[in-house]
């Protein structure tokens, strides 16, 4: 299936609310072929990549990153998404293969496969300790997790709108979503402005389906604004960035015993990659290579 390209467009207004829309359908299509999804968690996946796309972009620094996890008692198990700040994202899922009756919409039910616990933001910005934001999970729907987030642990009021829709094939047919914020200062009208502008939004995957562009559900969001300066367009995509080197400096980490142990016990070693399911494997003489590699660090400390 073809899809539009996924776009991010950011918008600032004069009145004090910047607005991020998104369209991300080869972003959540990218993630359920990586991880095999079942539509609930294709769609929890989806939702959880849009968001941290639009996220990472907020991020000021070339090396920012940030990480949200989903941490419920849900069958779909711990739910992750981390982006940059070019907003190349990738994703991970305990449990891919998760099937529940639709919930009382009629509708996937996401906040089943996720269930109760806590959300957590981890913003790494290049200091010595990341920053680390938690808050419960509202109702494991996503969007409404990050609202609630955004409100208690950062201060902003914000509105998330999120949804990914997926075809009796499995395949993704459109996902994407937004993020409205209130900044510092927002004048009262503008805030019943964006209210008003939000309310239109009945259903966020409805109107994804029509095909509405990021430029397009940004306009909508921003309609009777004053923007300031010019809208900025970013290409979100899914980018894992592993490697057979990261690979081998992943078996260096455990320590010299660990790696003899691997050795003498399995002689070979696989390991696999959450992100996009890359399998690297390692022979017994790789591994030998590893362990000689290990034991000079030692020596030479």
């Amino acid at each position: 299936m073809k899809y539009l390209p996924d776009q991010i467009v950011r918008i600032n207004t004069k009145e004090g609310v910047r607005i991020f829309a998104c369209t991300s359908a080869n972003l959540a299509q990218t993630a359920h072929v990586y991880h095999q999804t079942s539509p609930i968690v294709t769609a929890a996946m989806g939702r959880a990549l849009t968001a941290a796309a639009m996220m990472g972009i907020m991020q000021k620094g070339e090396k920012d990153t940030v990480s949200l996890q989903f941490k419920g008692d849900g069958p779909m198990g711990l739910l992750c998404a981390v982006s940059d700040s070019r907003a190349r994202v990738r994703g991970s899922v305990a449990n891919p293969e998760v099937y529940l009756p639709p919930n009382a919409k009629g509708k996937l039910d996401v906040g089943g496969a996720v269930g109760k616990g806590t959300l957590y933001v981890i913003q790494d910005l290049g200091l010595k300790e990341p920053y680390i934001g938690q808050t419960p999970l509202v109702n494991g729907e996503i969007a409404e997790d990050l609202t609630y987030y955004f409100a208690a642990s950062e201060q902003t009021p914000t509105a998330v709108g999120l949804g990914v829709l997926v075809g009796t094939d499995e395949a993704v047919l459109c996902s994407g979503g937004f993020i409205a914020q209130l900044m510092p200062g927002a004048e009262e009208e503008a805030v019943a402005k964006l209210e008003q502008n939000i309310a239109k939004i009945s259903s966020v995957t409805q109107l994804l389906e029509t095909g509405i562009t990021a430029a397009e559900l940004a306009a909508l969001l921003s309609e009777g604004f004053e923007q300031a300066g010019e809208a900025e367009t970013i290409t979100p995509e899914y980018y894992c960035g592993c490697s057979r080197e990261r690979a081998e400096q992943a078996l260096l980490s455990v320590g010299k015993e660990e790696l003899a142990s691997i050795l003498e016990e399995d002689h070979k070693a696989e390991l696999n990659c959450p992100y996009c399911d890359q399998k690297y494997q390692f022979s017994e003489a790789d591994l030998e290579s590893l362990l000689q590699r290990a034991s000079d660090k030692e020596s030479r400390q």
